[in-house]
């Protein structure tokens, strides 16, 4: 890609201005916006920015096509042979010659959330060609009031990266607050936001299959607003998806197989194809549904699923495109699994997923068809990535974060006393994710558990101090003294270890820093990691992020932990949609019976 000179009946141009980033976008257009885009069809006004002898994938024809882009401002304002009438000295002018224009790829399930923050998210995600994220609105339901959430929505929607929502009808782990948290005007109202375009993930759908009628009449409210319903159903029976699909469920993203794939498929839903920390499952299920003979591919995206950090280094969902290329997907279904796909699904085909008339200019630059990461792209017509170089700074738009999310204050202490653990059973983890009860055989009555064995102390507290949970934690690591994290899908506290008082210097190590995690060894601190926003999410910009967490998990691995992803297991401990034991704030619970083992003790 080059800027060049280019000549018109109305004179010869030469691009020297940078267009003004535009922090706040609108959609649709106003009246006297959409009004200057036909000026620009006119010859009236002239483009921001035309791109020229562009080869580019259309997405309704399936085909490269050649052609000339024009750009107003956010808008592309036509693609097609022709060239403008009208071109001024502010408009730049690319020669697109030996480039391949894709349109931006979209993440349809992010859960932008997990330790770092959607701006750090979005931001990095879009110098990888990721313009257009679906996210996950749980830590806006749980931590802000309606209006404040609202508002958060708001301040996203003026970046350069398109930000939408989908709006969860339960908390995913058991809280005191749910009824009122999760009330039928809560979830109404984010149902009806205008950048919400879908209700689920479906965590609680064995609710919904008991009968809830609340649950159903959500689902209803979101059909009729014409938004989607995303499931979470893994390892569902056909039986069981054929009832999900009656009560209103269009797309689920957990299957972890050729034959899962297919038996969604074969239901009418949409498949969202996975390759995450936890579940790297597309290289197997594109082979998979290839040997089953299934060559279409108009009902499939590709998400990442909220990974931690060090699983983006290598890209985002321009690794997954990669992938399926490298599967012998056609190259052009490839790209509109992650393009064309998700906008038809989501009703925002009018905008996205499409390089055409009337879509906002979001567009990849590639060099080649087989790789789809971009050397530059564009995001509501703002240059995010210009030629392998970055071209926005994230501080230029960083939001206050603080005024949503404070740092964690713990103005309460903790104590030996508070140490004491009875608890006849414990916690025992199958894998990074899935926990199961077990009985304890070991002495409590001490100090510190012997080295060399797999169990630990595990405490659960409130963040304001107002309850705790004692018990062990097997199979988490063998030689670590003491570990403390606010970072998980509750947002209180969990500290880990063999030695009660590395734990307690954990803790008010991380209490010093306004949340964070933190291991302490031998009496001193050996990591931490600060987490100011909210005690939940760092403020450091991803590549930092990505050294950090992998200097934690390397830290955790020499001291035994011996799953796949430590980061995982802290967000996931009080989660209730997994199986089969869980530690939450109401106490250690039973996912499969439905009821609390062990209330939580007040302090």
């Amino acid at each position: 890609m080059r800027m060049v000179e280019y000549t018109v009946n109305k004179g010869k141009i030469n691009f020297t201005h940078k267009v003004k980033p535009m922090l706040e976008t609108k959609y649709q257009w106003r009246n006297r916006q959409i009004r200057e885009h036909v000026e620009v069809l006119e010859g009236k006004r002239s483009p921001t920015i035309l791109l020229y002898n562009a080869t580019y994938l259309h997405a309704i024809l399936k085909q490269w096509v050649k052609g000339n882009i024009w750009i107003y401002q956010d808008r592309i304002v036509y693609a097609g042979e022709k060239m403008p009438e009208f071109v001024d000295g502010q408009c730049e002018i690319v020669d697109c010659e030996n480039m391949l224009l894709v349109p931006g790829y979209f993440e349809p399930h992010a859960h932008p959330f997990q330790l770092y923050n959607p701006l750090t998210f979005s931001f990095y995600a879009s110098s990888f060609g990721t313009t257009i994220l679906i996210n996950d609105n749980l830590p806006l339901v749980l931590n802000l009031n309606r209006r404040q959430g609202f508002m958060f929505l708001g301040r996203m929607d003026r970046l350069p990266v398109s930000m939408y929502w989908w709006s969860r009808f339960d908390g995913q782990t058991e809280i005191w607050s749910q009824d009122r948290t999760f009330s039928n005007s809560n979830v109404k109202a984010w149902l009806e936001h205008r950048q919400v375009v879908q209700g689920g993930e479906l965590t609680g759908w064995p609710k919904l299959m008991d009968g809830d009628d609340l649950l159903l009449h959500w689902i209803q409210e979101t059909k009729r607003l014409n938004k989607r319903v995303e499931g979470h159903f893994p390892g569902a029976s056909e039986k069981t998806l054929s009832k999900l699909k009656l009560l209103g469920v269009d797309g689920d993203h957990e299957a972890m197989t050729g034959e899962e794939v297919k038996r969604r498929m074969m239901l009418g839903y949409t498949v969202t194809l996975r390759y995450s920390s936890i579940r790297p499952d597309l290289p197997n299920i594109l082979e998979e549904i290839k040997t089953l003979g299934i060559q279409s591919y108009d009902s499939f995206l590709l998400t990442t699923d909220g990974s931690p950090p060090a699983f983006y280094e290598a890209g985002v969902v321009d690794r997954l495109i990669k992938i399926a290329i490298e599967k012998e997907v056609p190259p052009i279904d490839a790209y509109l699994m992650a393009t064309w796909n998700p906008a038809r699904h989501f009703h925002l085909e009018h905008l996205y997923g499409l390089i055409a008339t009337g879509r906002v200019a979001n567009i990849n630059f590639l060099e080649n068809e087989d790789n789809p990461r971009p050397v530059s792209v564009l995001s509501k017509g703002q240059w995010i990535k210009k030629n392998n170089k970055l071209e926005l700074d994230l501080k230029d738009f960083t939001e206050d974060m603080e005024e949503y999310f404070p740092p964690l204050s713990i103005d309460w202490e903790l104590s030996l006393d508070d140490m004491q653990f009875s608890m006849p059973f414990g916690i025992k983890m199958e894998n990074a994710v899935i926990t199961k009860p077990y009985s304890i055989t070991i002495d409590l009555n001490v100090e510190e558990i012997s080295g060399g064995t797999d169990e630990c102390f595990l405490m659960y507290l409130d963040r304001k101090g107002k309850f705790r949970i004692n018990t062990l934690l097997k199979g988490f690591a063998k030689n670590l003294d003491g570990f403390a994290t606010s970072f998980n899908n509750s947002g209180d506290l969990i500290l880990i270890g063999k030695s009660k008082q590395n734990m307690l210097k954990a803790f008010r190590r991380m209490k010093e820093l306004g949340g964070g995690i933190v291991l302490a060894e031998d009496d001193e601190i050996i990591f931490e990691l600060p987490l100011p926003i909210g005690g939940m999410f760092s403020d450091l910009p991803m590549e930092d992020l990505i050294e950090k967490e992998k200097e934690l998990r390397n830290l955790l691995f020499e001291r035994g932990y011996s799953f796949d992803d430590p980061v995982y297991t802290m967000l996931f401990l009080p989660s209730t949609h997994l199986p089969y034991i869980r530690i939450t704030p109401v106490g250690i619970f039973d996912v499969m019976k439905k009821r609390v083992l062990f209330p939580a003790i007040m302090r």
